[in-house]
């Protein structure tokens, strides 16, 4: 084990073990904030460049989701509805795994994936965690989005299923807008287009000019489809179907939390 590698390690260690300290106390305020800066730093390392890495690709996979459930048990602490979030004590099931990266090779314990990796232009200046209007829109503030409507389209923007509405948001806690809802693809997923992808869009509803606008958008590409758990980052408008210039929303770590069931015929 490099130096360089073995510092990392006692870092990323003794972070989670604050994470999970807070987070026994009680102290969710605290726990969120490390867990949260944590998952940054592993996400960071898990999409990095080989030749600027101290893992191997494999090993950068499992700590990206480790990342991904950091940003799980952050969104369950931050959630009043916590039957079928993820614990504290599922978290702590990970310690070993991060403390021996470099030898583990056994199947993950959790059906999650990491945070897709995305060529990435800049980070987005807006700081604003709530969902608020355009300043230069001359908005209303319209606070939480009116719905998450789902699309797949083509490279070009061509819908290859309906639209997918979805209700109004449930409700809004800290940063977490929570919608609860099933959406169903409308077509086998070997059946469509290359180079299509899964477009979530949020939607808010701007009183004074009374029509709806697009805020952000996210995506999950045909090879990210998995079974299991996903964060995937939201996007500044417009949304853009070739994927080319993305730029993230926020500089904050705000993701879309989504869970993925494939069925078989």
């Amino acid at each position: 084990m490099s130096e360089a590698a073995r510092s990392l390690l006692q870092r990323w260690g003794a972070s989670f073990r604050k994470g999970t300290d807070f987070d026994s106390w009680g102290q969710l305020v605290e726990a969120i904030d490390e867990y949260q800066i944590l998952a940054r730093h592993l996400q960071k390392e898990a999409q990095s460049q080989h030749n600027n890495s101290e893992f191997t690709e494999d090993q950068k996979k499992t700590i990206g989701k480790i990342a991904t459930c950091l940003e799980l048990r952050s969104a369950a602490l931050q959630s009043t509805q916590s039957q079928d979030e993820f614990k504290l004590e599922d978290l702590k099931k990970l310690e070993p795994i991060l403390k021996n990266i470099l030898t583990y090779n056994k199947e993950f314990p959790f059906d999650v994936q990491p945070v897709p990796l995305r060529k990435i232009l800049a980070p987005g200046e807006e700081e604003h965690l709530e969902f608020e209007e355009d300043d230069e829109e001359g908005g209303a503030g319209a606070g939480s989005p009116d719905s998450f409507p789902a699309r797949v389209p083509d490279l070009n923007g061509i819908d290859l299923t309906p639209v997918q509405d979805t209700p109004v948001a449930l409700r809004k806690e800290d940063t977490y807008v929570h919608f609860n809802v099933d959406i169903e693809i409308q077509k086998h997923i070997e059946k469509l287009t290359k180079g299509a992808a899964i477009f979530f869009e949020f939607k808010h509803y701007k009183p004074k000019k009374r029509f709806t606008s697009t805020k952000c958008f996210a995506f999950m590409e045909m090879d990210e489809i998995k079974p299991g758990a996903i964060v995937i980052e939201l996007y500044k408008k417009p949304t853009d179907f070739k994927r080319k210039k993305l730029q993230l929303l926020t500089k904050k770590p705000l993701y879309l939390h989504l869970h993925q069931t494939l069925h078989k015929e």
